[in-house]
C-alpha cells in the first residue's frame, strides 16, 4: 500500500478538512449543494486510504480496494444525518469497511456445489417449519425430518455461511475501533499460565544439575526411570528418590 497514485489520484496531494468545515459541507450537501458534496467526498478520501491498509494482505488490488472504499464513503455522505449525534467519520468507517469486506469476500469466496446448496435450502426450509411456534430446532431434528445424516445438515449450513474476518469491527465510536481479533481470548497464554511458567522455571533453577537433568528427561522427554538410570549412571531406586525430592522442592518453591 505504498503507492502514491491509486486510481489515477495522487494520494499525497489529497486535501484535508477540519471538523468544522466537514460539518458545514454536510449541511450544504444535505441542502442539495453538489459542489459541497464533492468537496466532502474528496476531503474524506484519506479516511478510505487509512482503512484499506487493513486489507493490504488480501488478493484484491489497491485500486479495487480504493474504489470500493469510495463507494462506502459516498453512501455515508448521502445517508449521514447530524441527528445521529456522532461525528461523520464515526458513521463513515463502518460503511467504508463494509464495502471493503464485501469486495474481499467476493474475490475469496468458495464455489459451493449445487447439491450442497440444494441441501442447504431444504435445511433452511425445514428449520423454518419446525420453528413456526417459536421453538428452537436442532440439527438432529432437521436431519431426522429430511432423512439425512446430521453431519450433512451442519456441513450444508456451514457451506453457505458468510465468512467472518478477525479484522471485522465489532465496535466503533469516535474513531476508536475494536475488531473481532481484540475480542478473542488466548486460552493458552493467559496471565495465570504465564505466572505458573515463570514460577516453574524459577523452581527448576533452584535444583542442582543432576536433579534438573532427571526432571527434564522424565517430564520433558517422557523417559522412564529405567531409561534415565542407564543414561545418568544411577540405579532406578536412586533415580526414583532424586525425582521425588526434586518434585517436593519444586512444589515448595511454587507454593
Amino acid at each position: 500500500m505504498n503507492k502514491v497514485d491509486i486510481c489515477g489520484i495522487n494520494t499525497s496531494a489529497l486535501p484535508k478538512i477540519c471538523a468544522k468545515e466537514c460539518a458545514e459541507l454536510i449541511k450544504d450537501s444535505r441542502g442539495g449543494d453538489r459542489t459541497a458534496r464533492d468537496k466532502l467526498i474528496l476531503g474524506n478520501l484519506r479516511l478510505v486510504l487509512s482503512l484499506i491498509k487493513k486489507f493490504s494482505n488480501s488478493q484484491v488490488s489497491a485500486d479495487d480496494l480504493f474504489q470500493s472504499g469510495v463507494v462506502g464513503l459516498i453512501k455515508a455522505v448521502d445517508n449521514f444525518d447530524e441527528s445521529f449525534g456522532v461525528r461523520f467519520s464515526t458513521y463513515a468507517v463502518p460503511m467504508i469497511s463494509g464495502e471493503l469486506k464485501r469486495v474481499v469476500r467476493s474475490r475469496n469466496s468458495l464455489r459451493v456445489a449445487r447439491s450442497i446448496r440444494d441441501t442447504a435450502y431444504l435445511v433452511l426450509k425445514t428449520r423454518s417449519e419446525l420453528e413456526e411456534n417459536d421453538a428452537v430446532s436442532s440439527a438432529e431434528e432437521i436431519a431426522k425430518k429430511l432423512k439425512i445424516c446430521e453431519k450433512e445438515v451442519v456441513y450444508a449450513l456451514d457451506a453457505i455461511s458468510d465468512t467472518v474476518s478477525i479484522y471485522d469491527p465489532v465496535y466503533n465510536k469516535q474513531g476508536d475501533t475494536i475488531m473481532l481479533l481484540d475480542q478473542i481470548a488466548d486460552e493458552k497464554n493467559t496471565d495465570e499460565n504465564w505466572t505458573e511458567k515463570i514460577c516453574l522455571e524459577e523452581a527448576m533453577a533452584s535444583l542442582n544439575e543432576r536433579e534438573r537433568k532427571i526432571i527434564y528427561l522424565r517430564y520433558y522427554e517422557g523417559k522412564t526411570q529405567t531409561e534415565i538410570s542407564g543414561e545418568v549412571g544411577l540405579s532406578q531406586a536412586q533415580i526414583s528418590r532424586l525425582e521425588k525430592n526434586a518434585l517436593n522442592e519444586i512444589k515448595a518453591k511454587i507454593s
